[in-house]
């Protein structure tokens, strides 16, 4: 996964539910009050996007932004998952 790539569907979908990324490297909407089972699989995460992005004015100032970047990349591979950071 890459990072930047997570931002924009978080950017994408602030106001509509969190995101979960999978094991798989798949992202999917879930609703906000989603218990964190499908089909009897948890994702590696679930990330709010409001929480996350809607302090910034523009997509370009979160897809640059260190402390979100690196806070993202953290969650993930902590809990067994990999992401890379694309080039700015």
């Amino acid at each position: 996964m890459i990072t930047q790539d997570i931002i924009r569907k978080l950017w994408d979908e602030a106001g509509n539910g969190n995101i979960a990324i999978w094991a798989d490297e798949t992202m999917t909407l879930v609703p906000a009050d989603y218990g964190g089972t499908t089909a009897g699989k948890k994702p590696l995460v679930i990330l709010k996007p409001i929480a996350l992005v809607n302090k910034f004015e523009h997509l370009a100032f979160a897809l640059n932004d260190e402390e979100l970047l690196t806070k993202i990349e953290t969650r993930i591979r902590d809990a067994g998952g990999k992401v890379t950071r694309g080039p700015r």
